[in-house]
């Protein structure tokens, strides 16, 4: 038996598993029967389209279901019906009442599919109505995916700009920076060489020794 999908159920699978389930009824077999057929058609394990039909699909054909159930009673009984009549001994009851209840049986069959049909073609709307809303809802994301693209391009752009303009800006900074330094140690400078151009005009002083041999400042 092949694992379980992780993948979501499609209306083709629905579908299948509802034809399947339902001819299984029609013809007196189980359910389980029906579900392990349709996961080996689709790949997917007798226990998933069990869960499946019980919780999505049943709902959908109980008409149909009951359908089903009356052909596989009327079945049964004509089964039944026939097995007697092999033993009855008039013939009349044997020509004339299994041929009145064969057409009866036929005409049910008839009317009992064609209401099959319709509850198939009621699904096959609603599940076009389905899928054109989720279409409609593709594609309204899509647009709103589009806008969201254009508005991160949108954002690039100016952050590309402004991470230029700040480059820019350091640049300056650091122009502005170095030119300052330097104004700084040319100031410096001149300082120190007025500094020492003003030692350099002050006159020096002279000294003499005396008699007692201190020294003595001369003007």
């Amino acid at each position: 038996m092949s694992a379980i999908r992780q993948d979501a159920w499609s209306s083709e699978d629905d579908l299948m598993l509802a034809d399947i389930t339902l001819r299984h009824i029609r013809e007196g077999s189980t359910q389980l029967a029906a579900f392990e057929e349709v996961g080996d058609r689709i790949g997917r394990t007798s226990a998933a389209c069990g869960f499946r039909w019980n919780s999505c699909v049943r709902k959908k054909y109980e008409a149909a279901i009951q359908i089903a159930k009356a052909q596989r009673q009327k079945k049964s009984y004509m089964k039944k019906q026939t097995v007697t009549n092999t033993h009855e001994v008039h013939v009349s009851s044997i020509s004339v009442a299994p041929d009145e209840e064969l057409l009866s049986y036929r005409q049910d069959v008839v009317s009992e599919e064609s209401l099959s049909i319709d509850a198939v073609i009621r699904f096959l709307r609603q599940s076009k109505g389905t899928y054109q809303e989720m279409s409609r809802q593709i594609k309204q994301l899509e647009r709103e995916l589009r806008e969201r693209e254009e508005d991160i391009q949108r954002i690039r752009k100016e952050n590309s700009k402004l991470s230029k303009e700040v480059s820019e800006v350091q640049t300056d900074y650091r122009v502005v920076n170095d030119d300052y330094k330097a104004l700084i140690q040319i100031m410096d400078r001149a300082r120190k060489l007025a500094f020492l151009a003003e030692e350099e005009d002050e006159p020096r002083s002279r000294f003499k020794m005396d008699a007692n041999g201190n020294l003595e400042r001369i003007e």
